[in-house]
């Protein structure tokens, strides 16, 4: 296991488990337009938008590309391969900062009602207004009606740790 910085915290390179390994394989049938068996350069940029969020520069994407050098493309198990690396070395604290970021859009850094409201609004409509507000009230552990980043991470920590063992992954 390696050990990393990040200019304020520590954090170790982790082990990907299996639920993590199947969304891999699942997305990457998802970007295989065609069935060929591997992800053309097009395919290839939507599995990286569709795991990690973000779209993969030029020069990213052609480091992909070179490591499939016997194929047109990269095939399923060189495409979790390298998926593998890049989610292990992800900063988990750095990935819920930008989560908590995204919700506070007044850059208060607290989360009031309202900002909870609005995101859920964006990312789930049709999550009725109850759950949201039974949501705010778990997040809220001291009941001050801020969710602070330290309550938000608490809580998106708790929510990963209970992903994984429900669906039997384990690290």
């Amino acid at each position: 296991m390696q050990i990393f910085t990040t200019g304020r915290s520590f954090w170790s390179e982790r082990e990907i488990n299996n639920a993590e390994r199947k969304k891999m394989e699942l997305v990457f049938h998802q970007c295989d337009v065609g069935k060929k068996g591997y992800l053309s350069r097009e395919d290839l940029k939507i599995a990286v938008v569709m795991l990690f969020g973000y779209k993969p520069s030029k020069s990213e994407t052609n480091i992909l590309m070179e490591n499939g050098a016997d194929c047109p493309g990269v095939p399923l198990e060189l495409f979790v391969s390298l998926m593998e690396k890049k989610m292990s070395a992800e900063d988990p604290y750095e990935k819920t900062r930008q989560i908590f970021s995204a919700f506070d859009v007044h850059c208060r850094g607290f989360l009031k009602l309202d900002d909870f409201k609005s995101a859920f609004k964006r990312v789930a409509p049709r999550l009725p207004k109850r759950t949201v507000l039974e949501a705010f009230r778990y997040a809220d552990q001291d009941s001050d009606g801020h969710i602070s980043f330290k309550d938000f991470e608490n809580v998106i920590s708790y929510g990963l740790a209970n992903i994984c063992s429900s669906t039997g992954a384990t690290k």
